[in-house]
């Protein structure tokens, strides 16, 4: 949550004044923080990242230990990786448009239902990996 201090769900209208710009190590570091941040957010409050990194958390083991060779470990486990990067901009996509208005629009839907079938075509191309790969 990038130095600002109003939180994900701070719907305030009052205006943050953006952080001083990082150089160097000092953005490297800040930006692994921000991504932590984020992480760390999704975990608190994202009832479908809490889910697909429990998903994770017990696949990606077994992918490690199930696959035979190299490609296929990387396969069984960037596609779990593939969906909490979705799932992360799906709640991004989400957010925005929360932020954008509390009012119904159908470009808010489409949105929403687009982020929604990312993370549905990741999930399923889980099921078709891994059961291509282990069947």
């Amino acid at each position: 949550m990038h130095d600002f201090q109003a939180t994900a769900t701070d719907n305030s209208s009052e205006t943050m004044k953006p952080p001083v710009p990082k150089t160097g190590l000092r953005r490297v570091l800040a930006a692994t923080r921000y991504s932590f941040n984020g992480l760390l957010l999704a975990l608190k409050t994202e009832e479908a990242f809490k889910q697909e990194f429990a998903l994770f958390i017990v696949l990606a083991p077994l992918g490690f230990w199930l696959g035979q060779n190299d490609i296929e470990r990387l396969l069984l486990v960037g596609v779990l990786v593939l969906v909490l990067i979705l799932e992360l901009l799906n709640t991004a996509i989400e957010a925005v448009v929360d932020r954008v208005s509390s009012d119904f629009h159908e470009l808010s839907r489409q949105a929403k239902d687009l982020g929604s079938a990312a993370v549905f075509l990741s999930l399923a191309l889980v099921v078709i990996t891994w059961s291509v790969i282990i069947l």
